[in-house]
C-alpha cells in the first residue's frame, strides 16, 4: 500500500508540475503576443443592502449611491452619498435618528488581472462626515427603590444640528458579471473621532456609521453594491517584442 501511495503521490506530483509549466507556456506566449489594455472611468452604483434592509428590517430606511475613477493602475478616487433613518428601541430608552452621510477616499487593487479580466481586490480608506436629528421618544428613571417602581417618561424631544466624523478602512471584493457591469461585497471598520452629542443623552445611532457603543469608538458596516464602468479611455500596456519567425 505505501509503495502504492507514493507512486500516486508522484504521478499526480509529475502531473500538476506539468500542467503548471504548460499554463505557465501559455500565459508567457498569450502576455507576449496580446497586448493588454487597461479601461479608465467612472464607475456609478447603488448599495443593495440598504434597500434590501429597507425592506426586511423593521423601523429602518436607508439608501446609498457610490462611484469611482480610476487615477492610476493601482488607485481609485472614491465617494459615496448616503440617507437613513433608523428606529432604536431599548428596554430603558426609545428614539429616531435621521439624516444624511458622505464617505470619501480611495481603493487601492491589491490583485493582478489576468488577461482580458477587470476584477479586483480592494483595501480603502475613507473619511466620512455625518449630519443628522435625532428624537427621544421615551425613556424609563431608573432606581433601586422597591417602593418607587421604574417610570417611562413619554415627553418627545428633538436635537437638532448634530455631526459626527469618522475614518473608515475597507476590504472589498469587486468581480466584472459581464462587460462594465460589476457586483461587489466589502466590510467596514470604522473609527469615530468626533461627535456633536445632544445635552444629557448619548447618539445611539449615526447615519453611515451605524450603532455606537458606550465602550468605545470603533463601529462595523457592510456592503453589496452592483456598479456600472462608463468607459472614457483605455490605455494599453507595452506589448513584449516578438520572436522572428
Amino acid at each position: 500500500m505505501m509503495k502504492i501511495a507514493r507512486t500516486l503521490l508522484c504521478c499526480i506530483s509529475l502531473f500538476c508540475g506539468t500542467q503548471a509549466t504548460v499554463a505557465q507556456g501559455k500565459n508567457e506566449i498569450s502576455n507576449d503576443t496580446v497586448p493588454k489594455v487597461e479601461k479608465f472611468g467612472l464607475r456609478v452604483g447603488v448599495d443593495l443592502a440598504k434597500p434590501i434592509r429597507t425592506l426586511i428590517e423593521e423601523g429602518y430606511s436607508g439608501f446609498e449611491i457610490m462611484g469611482d475613477f480610476r487615477v492610476t493602475k493601482r488607485f481609485y478616487a472614491a465617494v459615496e452619498f448616503g440617507t437613513e433613518k433608523k428606529d432604536w428601541v431599548e428596554p430603558y430608552v426609545s428614539s429616531q435618528t435621521s439624516g444624511g452621510y458622505a464617505k470619501i477616499g480611495f481603493d487601492y487593487n491589491a490583485y493582478e488581472n489576468w488577461l482580458g479580466m477587470e476584477n479586483a481586490i480592494t483595501l480603502g480608506l475613507r473619511y466620512g462626515f455625518s449630519t443628522f436629528n435625532q428624537e427621544l421618544l421615551s425613556y424609563r428613571i431608573y432606581t433601586d427603590n422597591p417602593a418607587f417602581p421604574t417610570q417611562t417618561i413619554y415627553d418627545a424631544q428633538e436635537f437638532s444640528g448634530l455631526n459626527a466624523q469618522w475614518a473608515e478602512f475597507i476590504l472589498g471584493i469587486k468581480t466584472e458579471v459581464i462587460n462594465n457591469l460589476y457586483l461587489s461585497l466589502n466590510v467596514q471598520l470604522k473609527h469615530k473621532f468626533a461627535e456633536k452629542e445632544p445635552e444629557n443623552f448619548a447618539n445611539l445611532y449615526i447615519p453611515g456609521f451605524n450603532r455606537t457603543y458606550d465602550y468605545g469608538d470603533f463601529g462595523v458596516g457592510y456592503g453589496y453594491t452592483v456598479s456600472y464602468l462608463i468607459p472614457l479611455f483605455k490605455k494599453t500596456e507595452g506589448a513584449k517584442n516578438q520572436a522572428s519567425e
